[in-house]
C-alpha cells in the first residue's frame, strides 16, 4: 500500500474530527520544526544532540525534541492562518 493511500483517509478523517470540534487542520512545512529553537529562533542540526533531545546551542534552550517539535508546528500553522484570514 502507498504512503498516499494511508495519509489521503487520515487526513479526511482528522480534518472531520477536528470540523466537528470547532477546529481547522491545516498542512506546514515540517522541515526543521524540531531543530528551530522557540526561545531564539536558532536553526541548526547541533540543537538535536539525541533523537529526545533538544539543547540549543545559541541560546541554551533544553526541552524534548517532540515538544519543540509540536510548539514550532503550531506556530507556523497560526502564522499560515493569520495571512490567510477565512
Amino acid at each position: 500500500m502507498s504512503t498516499l493511500r494511508v495519509e489521503v483517509p487520515f487526513l479526511a478523517i482528522l480534518a472531520a474530527k477536528a470540523e466537528g470540534a470547532g477546529r481547522q487542520v491545516m498542512a506546514v512545512d515540517p522541515r526543521n520544526t524540531s531543530r528551530r529553537c522557540p526561545e531564539c529562533g536558532n536553526t541548526t542540526k547541533e540543537n538535536r544532540p539525541t533523537q529526545e533531545k533538544f539543547h540549543c546551542v545559541s541560546c541554551d534552550h533544553q526541552a524534548h525534541a517532540d515538544t519543540m517539535g509540536a510548539i514550532n508546528v503550531l506556530r507556523a500553522g497560526l502564522v499560515r492562518r493569520d495571512a490567510n484570514p477565512a
